[in-house]
């Protein structure tokens, strides 16, 4: 497993190791232990959740300002653009984001601690996206950064208007939206 540090250092690029050949491939997706050990970490996923969508569905920026949620995000087929933004006031990376490319191929997985806001856009036909969480989902603390804020400036490799659920395109202004350590 290759660990690399994104922009945010916070925020992990988990690389597994693939072992492949004309039958197929395995790899392990997940090793508590191992995690641990190349994360510098000591985390427990409570919860596991997997959703399927859309070309340029856009899910996001979500987060609980209660309990929050650390998630180790993957994409088993499709491929997505997954962003995290810091949204912790303390944090030298306050209202920074990182991007980056998962795929069904590639494999990478990433970890965004808690503190952060998250969201994904679709870039293929489809996408199943699986991700693990560190505390349970708790509908009346989730909140929702708008997508396009122009203060995050975030930048979407769009084709095209995304497609989003009511409450997405409904979500907060980031210099409005509730935050860690308000």
């Amino acid at each position: 497993m290759k660990v690399t540090a994104t922009a945010i250092p916070d925020i992990l690029i988990i690389e597994p190791k693939v072992y492949g050949d004309e039958r197929g491939f395995f790899f392990e997706s997940f090793n508590q232990r191992s995690f641990n050990k190349v994360s510098g970490l000591d985390v427990t996923f409570v919860q596991d959740n997997h959703s399927k969508s859309a070309r340029h569905v856009l899910r996001g920026l979500h987060y609980q300002i209660n309990q929050p949620q650390g998630k180790l995000v993957r994409v088993i087929a499709g491929e997505v653009f997954d962003v995290a933004v810091d949204i912790r006031r303390d944090s030298n990376t306050f209202g920074r984001w990182a991007g980056e490319i998962l795929t069904g191929d590639n494999k990478r997985q990433l970890w965004i601690p808690a503190g952060f806001a998250h969201g994904f856009l679709v870039l293929s036909e489809s996408a199943q996206f699986l991700y693990k969480t560190t505390n349970y989902w708790e509908p009346r603390h989730e909140r929702c950064i708008v997508w396009n804020d122009p203060t995050l400036a975030i930048e979407w490799p769009l084709q095209e208007e995304p497609v989003l659920s009511a409450k997405d395109a409904e979500g907060e202004l980031f210099l409005k939206a509730e935050m860690f350590g308000d």
